[in-house]
């Protein structure tokens, strides 16, 4: 059974940075997608980053050129290096896992989420 868990929320003013964590447990092999997404109250699950089977890195607009996202060489771990944070990046993240796509509709695999909180 697949788990996927995530670490690093916490709360910073606008302009610092924060790291969060994604690890997934429990596939046979190495061919899987992985995901961070966010969410405000009343809101939709966004997406964030999106790391592909094949290692590619995909970053929503609004955090191109400020969040990093990195894999560790086994691929479980991801990490996500979020800088210059800015209020409108508070919300819910979710790290998503899946054996083909990892969009918000076709991702089986969630992790709990972790808050991130930036005061302006």
């Amino acid at each position: 059974q697949v788990h996927v868990s995530e670490s690093g929320g916490g709360s910073v003013p606008a302009g610092g940075s924060l790291t969060l964590s994604c690890t997934v447990s429990g596939y046979t092999n190495d061919h899987f997608c992985m995901a961070w997404f966010r969410q405000v109250p009343g809101g939709e699950r966004e997406p964030v980053v999106s790391i592909a089977i094949g290692g590619g890195i995909y970053y929503d607009e609004s955090v191109e050129g400020r969040f990093t996202a990195s894999q560790d060489n086994a691929k479980n771990t991801v990490s996500l290096q979020m800088n210059n944070l800015k209020p409108e990046d508070t919300a819910m993240y979710y790290c998503a896992s899946d054996h083909l796509l990892c969009t918000a509709r076709d991702a089986r695999y969630w992790g709990q989420g972790t808050q991130v909180t930036v005061s302006s």
